[in-house]
């Protein structure tokens, strides 16, 4: 009897309590909570992974979803419901357009170091500017390059795919989507050319993610 006790001590709650447990966790979090901070949190031999893909579809369509940040998820409005939350958000100081533009060339050209980002901008960047983003937790300092001086590189972060509704770094808008919030005048996008008018957005996208996502030697950059 006692054994049989005891075995029961390390079995895994049914998977409708774990569901409620991932959901308790995800509902107290403001932040996205990846599946191995959840596992953490449980009970041993608990499957977080089924349990959250399990209320992601049981949310589907309602007033809050269940979406993945990245290697994480998160509690959100839905997406078509988010004008209702619109006189409960904080007036922040916009951008400028010097910290909008080296946003954009994190985003799509990460890891990049300073010496870079001044290249592709062809003026210098201020330590205002990176300060502002870092304080903002949209980019933070990633791996050191191995080339002469080791220089640091910036990538974007989780809370920046977070706050505009990515999922990963493939979901970046194309020229015409940037064009179309106004945030990009009809000029490229900061780091490339201009391009031909028979060229689509489409494979101006593609070729912006090509030195982004993978190199082909040594495999994912980030």
């Amino acid at each position: 009897m006692d054994d049989i006790e005891e075995e029961s001590l390390f079995e895994a709650p049914p998977i409708a309590e774990q569901e409620r447990m991932v959901e308790a966790i995800l509902f107290a979090s403001a932040d996205p909570v990846s599946i191995r901070a959840m596992a953490g949190r449980m009970p041993h031999g608990s499957e977080p992974l089924i349990a959250v893909q399990n209320i992601q579809k049981h949310y589907r369509g309602r007033g809050v979803e269940i979406v993945r940040v990245d290697q994480a998820w998160a509690i959100r409005t839905a997406s078509d419901l988010g004008f209702l939350m619109q006189r409960e958000t904080v007036e922040t100081r916009k951008l400028s357009r010097a910290a909008i533009e080296t946003l954009a060339i994190i985003a799509y050209h990460q890891p990049v170091t300073r010496a870079e980002i001044e290249e592709i901008r062809g003026v210098a960047v201020s330590r205002g500017t990176i300060d502002q983003l870092l304080e903002l937790d949209w980019i933070k300092i990633g791996r050191r390059r191995q080339t002469p001086g080791r220089p640091v590189t910036f990538v974007g972060t989780e809370q920046f795919l977070d706050h505009f509704g990515l999922e990963n770094a493939r979901d970046l808008p194309g020229l015409k989507e940037l064009r179309s919030a106004g945030l990009l005048e009809n000029r490229p996008v900061p780091g490339t050319e201009a391009l031909p008018a028979a060229e689509s957005d489409a494979d101006l996208q593609e070729s912006l993610f090509d030195d982004v996502i993978e190199d082909p030697e040594d495999g994912p950059l980030y």
